[in-house]
């Protein structure tokens, strides 16, 4: 079973040279949620955020300092993304209502998500776009951009594929928005946020242990791009078994957290064996620590610094769990290769190109 978990991360993997930049856009729609908007929608650019609409602000807003350079050129922009956002908003709206009725549901919180976008590949100018939407955390359906028809995840979905599937002037907007306008725009945020986008920055790598007994998680934090990866080796070779992944999580400030557990009790025989390994893309040298009793942060012993390192993670994990639960999956299932308004696709075949899907 799919599910939508909400953020960013966001996201799309990428290196120095060739760079496989995105442009993401997500939809969370809510009925009768308490203390959230019922309307939210997020732009990302490689995983770092570049735009915000919510439906109690209602006007979109940067994200980035840099993102406000497109004025230079469109003098208008983020008043049209505003009137695009409530667009959007009203035909999201309008589809969590349809979907309540097609599922049979009265009262209570339901929520219809979307997440759009298309990436590009800045040594071939390949692109590629995807277009998913789903309903109560689970698939509802997605546009095949091989065929240029839609495939329903639930039986519930295929009223609206039979209707989008037959309606050309839509498909042909849609192929617009992916092969053209989506990528075009991709390219001119790239190009205005390139100092930020194609950066490299080292992480801060810590081993936490609760207690004695307990396993000892390596967390690496504050690193960028977020193709990376994290493992523990014993005399050299990479571990696979007793060890656990935790998700590759985004922190405040635009860069990345993961970690990884180990199984092991902590003796003076063990030292030395074993070590934390960090890799990051475009960089050539391992950061590597080495699994020492002294440089474990426990409750035993820096107390306080182990406090503090948790209290981070915990935070970061509290604000993704709000504002970005949906997304976490929706990203990985994408990086594995793989409804309704950015410059988005059109919802509908009246709308144009310029208007979000």
């Amino acid at each position: 079973m799919n599910l939508f978990l909400f953020f960013l991360l966001v996201v799309q993997m990428h290196s120095v040279t060739p760079v496989i930049h995105m442009l993401q856009y997500f939809h969370t729609t809510t009925s009768q949620g308490p203390n959230f908007p019922e309307c939210v929608i997020v732009g990302y650019v490689d995983g770092v955020e570049i735009s915000y609409y919510d439906s109690n602000i209602r006007k979109a807003e940067a994200k980035q300092d840099w993102m406000n350079k497109i004025t230079a050129e469109d003098l208008n922009y983020w008043q049209m993304e505003t009137e695009n956002c409530v667009v959007h908003e009203i035909t999201d709206k309008h589809n969590l209502e349809v979907l309540e009725k097609r599922f049979n549901q009265t009262g209570g919180v339901h929520t219809y998500q979307r997440m759009y976008g298309c990436e590009w590949n800045d040594e071939t100018d390949e692109v590629k776009g995807w277009d998913q939407k789903g309903y109560e955390g689970e698939d509802f359906m997605s546009l095949d951009m091989k065929t240029w028809t839609w495939t329903a995840a639930k039986q519930q979905a295929f009223p609206t594929k039979l209707k989008r599937d037959q309606d050309i002037l839509l498909i042909n907007n849609l192929k617009y928005y992916y092969t053209e306008d989506c990528p075009s725009y991709l390219k001119k945020y790239v190009k205005y946020g390139k100092e930020v986008l194609m950066r490299t920055e080292l992480p801060e790598v810590f081993l936490l242990q609760k207690t004695p007994s307990s396993p000892v998680t390596c967390m690496a934090t504050g690193f960028y791009p977020d193709l990376a990866d994290l493992f523990w080796r014993k005399d050299g070779e990479q571990m696979l078994e007793d060890v656990e992944h935790g998700e590759l999580l985004p922190n405040h400030d635009g860069t990345f957290q993961m970690s990884v557990e180990l199984k092991v009790e902590v003796t003076a025989d063990v030292e030395g064996k074993y070590e934390c390994v960090f890799q990051l893309s475009g960089v050539e040298e391992d950061l590597v620590t080495k699994l020492e009793r002294r440089s474990i942060l426990s409750n035993a012993s820096h107390e306080d610094n182990l406090s503090v390192a948790l209290a981070a993670t915990a935070a970061v994990v509290a604000v993704a769990a709000v504002l970005a639960a949906i997304i976490t999956v929706m990203v990985r299932r994408h990086r594995n290769r793989q409804g309704e308004g950015h410059q988005c696709p059109p919802s509908s075949s009246s709308s144009s190109s310029r208007s979000r899907p």
